[in-house]
């Protein structure tokens, strides 16, 4: 018995100071998604930080109010460090997504956000005055987290796919 073997050689040079930027994952689904994620998730920040800084001295933060911005602050950070992963390696963000670690994530950021929104925006309609601006903020950092949580929802349903292998 005999058999014929094909040996081929590649040879890849590279600088070590060349940092490559995977442009092509904000192309995808899943890139833009977290895209988003990432955005409205500083907008939520911006809007919370900036009240809770401007109305401290007057002892006006709730509990709610705190867990949301917990929970808007840990998955912005968690988040931004998923995008910057797929973003400066090539084959992260085709391996990742077919981990079960996507899944979890991205359904713990679901719960937790649409909790915290949930929580935050009862507190805003019982206990603000239409009146106010921060009444208007508030608002629209509460219905911004409910908005964040849908898109960490549709995450949740691509990574389970990808998972799956579907």
């Amino acid at each position: 018995m005999s058999h014929s073997v094909t040996i081929t050689r590649t040879t890849t040079t590279t600088s070590g100071s060349a940092i490559l930027i995977n442009t092509g994952y904000l192309k995808t689904f899943p890139g833009l998604l977290k895209l988003a994620q990432l955005i409205l998730g500083a907008v939520v920040v911006g809007i919370l930080a900036y009240y809770i800084k401007r109305y401290n001295y007057f002892g006006t933060i709730s509990s709610g109010e705190i867990y949301y911005f917990t929970v808007a602050v840990a998955f912005l950070i968690g988040t931004f460090c998923l995008l910057l992963s797929c973003l400066i390696s090539l084959s992260t963000g085709g391996i990742i997504s077919k981990t079960i670690y996507e899944l979890i994530y991205h359904t713990i950021a679901f719960l937790m956000y649409l909790i915290g929104a949930i929580v935050f925006l009862v507190e805003v309609v019982n206990k603000t005055s239409s009146y106010s601006t921060i009444y208007d903020w508030h608002l629209a950092a509460a219905i911004i987290g409910l908005i964040v949580a849908c898109l960490y929802l549709f995450s949740a349903f691509l990574a389970q796919r990808s998972y799956r292998g579907i």
